[in-house]
C-alpha cells in the first residue's frame, strides 16, 4: 500500500539592519525590527493561518486517515512568539488531534553541521527542548536546514538518538534508484532516511500557478493518479516543502488550498494512505544504504551547498563566524547567545551568492552580494569583539578545550544524577504503595466492627438488658 508523507517547514528570516563600519563598538543591536514584524505578520496572514486552518479542517474531516508533519526553526518560533502568536496556537491545536508530528532541526536554521559538530548538536538539542515545551513530545526524526545532508551529518544525527532523517532525493546521489523507498545512512545503519520526491514536491511548491508549465492546471485527482501509477513496490512518497509555498510562492487566488483539501479524498479512492515520518521509520524496513560523501541540499539545480558557500566572500564570512564557535559553547550571556543564533541563519550567506538561480532571490536592503557581505562583516566584527571581551583571544585552544571538557563532564554527571534521582523517586513511590497496603487492609477489617458498635450504640439497650 502506497503512503504519502507530507511535511512542511516553518522558518522566518531575521532581517539585519543597515550597519556601517563606524557602528562597530558603539551599536550592539543588529536587527531591523520594523521589517521583521512586517514580514512575519504578512506571511502569517497570507500563508500560515489560511494553510494551517485548511490542514486542521482536513484532519477533522478525515479522522486519523490524514496526517502531516512540521518542523519549526527556533529563530522562526521567536518571531512568531513576538509578532504572530496565533500561528503557534493553531499549531498546538493541530497537535492535539494526534495526527501531526513535529520534527527536530537546528534552532538557528544555520550551517553549523558544516562547521562545528558541538555547535550542531547544541543547535539541535536547543530546538528539541522548544518543541517539547510547545507540543509535549521530544522529536524522534530530524531534518537539517534546507535538508542539508551527508554521511557524516547522518552519523551525527544518529549519535543524538534520532530514528530517522529527511533529506533530498537528488538525482546525482540516487542515480538509477528511486526516492520512493526507505534507505539508511551509509555509516550509521540504524538511521533511516526519507528522501524527498523532487518533482512531486516542486509541482506544488514551485510550478502550481505557472501558466507556462506543461502540467498547468494541476488537479488533485491527476496528481494522485500519478502516484498511484508508480511501480507497485515503490511504497513511500515523500512530499516536502516550505509552508509559505501555500499562499506566498503560490498565491491563495490560485486555489492552492482547494487543491490541497481534495488530496485525501482522491488518495483514499486509490487506496493510498498518509503517515508521519516516525510511523514510516518504525513500520518500513530500509532497502539499503545511500552513499553521500559530499553534502547535498534541496536548494537550486545543483542540490548542494554552493548557494551559501560558493564564492570567496561567503567562505570568508562563514569561516570568521565559526572561528568563535568553541568560545560560544561556554557563553552564558543571553544576548550573545541570541545574536549567535541569528547570525548563523543560512539566509545571511545566501544573500551573498553570485550564482544564478531559477528561484527568485529577494536580497531585501542589499543592492547586491558585495553589499550583503560588507554589512554582515561589519556586524560580525562587532559581535566577535564582544565575544573576545568575554573570552579573550589570549586564552589558547588547549586551555579552552580543557575548560570545555570540564563543562561537558559536569553536564554528563548532572544528567546521570538526574536519572538516578528519577529512579530513586520511582522506587520510593513503589515502596510507599507497598507499605500502604497492610494499613489499608487493617483499616478495612476494623471498619465493620466500628459500624456494628456504632449501630448498637444508636439503638440503645434491648428489653431486659442492663445498662
Amino acid at each position: 500500500m502506497k503512503t504519502i508523507c507530507l511535511y512542511f517547514e516553518i522558518h522566518q528570516i531575521i532581517h539585519l539592519k543597515r550597519y556601517r563600519f563606524f557602528d562597530i563598538g558603539t551599536d550592539h543591536y543588529y536587527y531591523d525590527d520594523y521589517e521583521n514584524e512586517r514580514s512575519i505578520s504578512d506571511i502569517a496572514e497570507r500563508s500560515y493561518m489560511p494553510a494551517l486552518n485548511t490542514l486542521l479542517q482536513m484532519i477533522k474531516e478525515n479522522g486519523q486517515y490524514f496526517k502531516v508533519a512540521f518542523s519549526l526553526s527556533g529563530a522562526g518560533i521567536e518571531q512568531l512568539e513576538m509578532h504572530a502568536p496565533q500561528v503557534l496556537e493553531k499549531l498546538q491545536e493541530l497537535n492535539e488531534t494526534g495526527c501531526v508530528e513535529f520534527l527536530a532541526e537546528p534552532y538557528s536554521h544555520g550551517l553549523s553541521s558544516l562547521a562545528n559538530e558541538e555547535s550542531f548538536a547544541r543547535d539541535i538539542k536547543k530546538q528539541c527542548q522548544k518543541m517539547e515545551e510547545y507540543f509535549g513530545k521530544k522529536p524522534t526524526v530530524a531534518r537539517n536546514s534546507s535538508l542539508i545532508y551527508s554521511d557524516d551529518i547522518g552519523a551525527q544525527i544518529a549519535a543524538l538518538g534520532f530514528k530517522g532523517m529527511l533529506t533530498e532525493g537528488a538525482k546525482h546521489v540516487l542515480g538509477w534508484k528511486s526516492p520512493h523507498y526507505v534507505y539508511n545512512c551509509n555509516i550509521a545503519p540504524n538511521l533511516k532516511l526519507l528522501l524527498r520526491d523532487v518533482e512531486l514536491s516542486d509541482d506544488i511548491s514551485l510550478r502550481f500557478n505557472n501558466r507556462e508549465w506543461d502540467g498547468y492546471p494541476l488537479f488533485a485527482d491527476a496528481y494522485i493518479d500519478r502516484i498511484a501509477r508508480l511501480p507497485e513496490e515503490e511504497q513511500v512518497i515523500n512530499i516536502f516543502m516550505e509552508l509559505s509555498a501555500l499562499g506566498i510562492a503560490q498565491p491563495l487566488s490560485s486555489n492552492i488550498l482547494d487543491f490541497l483539501k481534495a488530496l485525501p479524498a482522491c488518495a483514499r479512492e486509490k487506496g493510498i494512505t498518509f503517515a508521519t515520518p516516525t510511523e514510516i521509520c518504525l513500520k518500513t524496513k530500509s532497502v539499503g544504504a545511500i552513499d553521500v560523501p559530499d553534502t547535498l541540499s534541496w536548494v537550486d539545480e545543483e542540490r548542494d551547498c554552493s548557494c551559501w558557500l560558493g564564492n570567496a566572500m561567503q567562505r570568508e564570512a562563514f569561516n570568521k563566524l565559526y572561528s568563535v564557535a568553541d568560545r560560544l559553547l561556554i557563553a552564558n550571556d543571553p544576548r550573545i547567545n541570541q545574536d549567535w543564533d541569528y547570525l548563523q541563519a543560512s539566509n545571511n550567506f545566501r544573500f551573498m551568492t553570485t550564482k544564478p538561480s531559477n528561484v527568485g532571490l529577494d536580497r531585501g536592503i542589499y543592492s547586491g552580494p558585495f553589499d550583503a557581505f560588507t554589512n554582515y562583516m561589519n556586524i560580525l566584527g562587532d559581535f566577535i569583539n564582544r565575544v573576545n571581551a568575554l573570552y579573550p583571544e589570549e586564552i589558547d585552544n588547549e586551555q579552552l578545550n580543557s575548560l570545555l571538557t570540564t563543562i561537558r563532564n559536569q553536564g554528563d554527571e548532572i544528567e546521570m544524577k538526574d536519572k538516578e534521582i528519577t529512579r530513586l523517586k520511582a522506587k520510593l513511590e513503589k515502596l510507599e504503595s507497598i507499605a500502604e497496603k497492610p494499613a489499608k487492609k487493617a483499616a478495612a477489617k476494623k471498619a465493620p466492627a466500628k459500624k456494628a458498635a456504632k449501630k448498637k450504640e444508636d439503638e440503645g439497650p434491648k428489653d431486659g438488658e442492663l445498662f
